[in-house]
């Protein structure tokens, strides 16, 4: 065992920032290495549930999320035409003093982020990795030392390569396009439409001027996409769709703002470490959106990593053995869960019980991870 004095986050997202931050400020030498060129965030926009805000509350940022985000407490669900089927006010699973939703622009959320980490201390570097672990070589070829070292680099991640974990994402079958567009003034939460040629057609504010749309489809072969007629693609798919979506629709002109991704599924068996290296965040766990539980996942992550790593001041395998333990029911819960509302949707069953799924997931994230 040995004293956390330094620590090597490979992966500078949502995950590695929000670690780096609570690090940082514990004390610890904190390094944040990014193998994209820039710390910034490509994307549409984020949907956060209150959990995933307590944890935002807890790294001293809740206070700008909340002046660049759209806070709500419900969520609507539609016929394709738009007319409104009913509205279900949502759990706080942040507690009472917390919205029950907020949905931000991705690259806004990174931008504070990337700040808090910084001004805490942490020294983050873009355009830079890992290539090897034992011993630690970095891409330039320099090397070093670190007490541990955390993949923290998303679904396809690098490291969990590098610590000999073969397991990968698998897809589910369905594809999402999401695009980036002005708010009409009618959106003030989320609405979701099931039928039409979607599975799912919905929309979430991200500000008072802006909000992410997206619509869910069979998957299909990416490589068949022309660029330049993804924007095109989307207002056909979206096209059969009224309420808000008549606005919405004269926004999908630009292919740059439309983004089509597959949805994938990860989950990790435990243990989540080899040595004095760990894993968290997408890296272990991921899942398709359908609740809406992702970020909060990572970024709960993110927070008991560091209470462990900063209470107990040493690391070794007990400790290690003991996050994943701690996590694993709650993250296999979101997983499964994400999954079983896709599989309903792709093959209708009479016992479907997606209230109660939903309630279910709603109650277990309001405890404390």
């Amino acid at each position: 065992m040995t004293n956390v004095g330094s620590v090597l986050i490979v992966g500078g997202g949502i995950t590695g920032t929000a670690l780096a931050t609570l690090l940082a400020r514990g004390g610890v030498r904190v390094d944040v290495v990014e193998v994209k060129p820039t710390l910034s965030s490509p994307g549409s926009g984020i949907t956060l549930q209150g959990n995933a805000l307590r944890v935002l509350r807890e790294l001293g940022v809740w206070d700008q999320v909340r002046a660049e985000g759209y806070a709500f407490g419900s969520v609507g669900i539609t016929k394709p035409d738009g007319s409104l089927l009913f509205e279900q006010e949502d759990l706080r699973t942040g507690g009472p003093d917390l919205p029950a939703t907020l949905g931000m622009d991705r690259p806004d959320l990174q931008a504070i982020l990337v700040e808090a980490a910084r001004r805490a201390g942490a020294r983050l570097s873009a355009g830079r990795t890992v290539t090897a672990l034992d011993p630690l070589t970095f891409d330039d070829g320099t090397t070093g030392e670190y007490d541990v070292i955390v993949g923290a680099d998303g679904i396809h991640s690098a490291v969990r390569s590098m610590i000999g974990i073969d397991i990968g994402p698998e897809p589910v079958g369905m594809g999402i396009w999401r695009v980036h567009a002005r708010r009409p003034a009618s959106v003030v939460r989320t609405d979701l439409a099931y039928g039409g040629p979607c599975y799912i057609a919905g929309y979430c504010p991200t500000s008072e001027n802006t909000l992410y749309a997206y619509l869910v489809e069979d998957a299909r072969d990416r490589a068949s996409i022309p660029a330049d007629r993804k924007a095109a693609i989307m207002r056909e798919l979206a096209e059969p769709y009224g309420g808000a979506w008549d606005e919405i629709k004269g926004d999908i002109t630009d292919p740059e703002r439309v983004n089509y991704t597959w949805f994938e599924s990860l989950l990790v068996p435990r243990p989540w470490h080899r040595g004095n290296v760990v894993l968290i965040g997408d890296a272990v766990h991921a899942c398709p959106p359908t609740l809406a539980q992702g970020a909060a996942m990572c970024l709960e992550d993110a927070s008991v990593l560091a209470e462990m790593l900063l209470e107990n001041r040493e690391v070794g395998d007990t400790l290690l053995t003991a996050f994943a333990d701690r996590r694993y029911p709650r993250v296999q819960a979101v997983v499964e869960g994400s999954l079983q509302l896709a599989r309903w949707q792709m093959e209708p069953a009479d016992d479907a019980d997606v209230p109660g799924l939903m309630a279910r997931t709603a109650a277990m994230v309001s405890e404390r991870p």
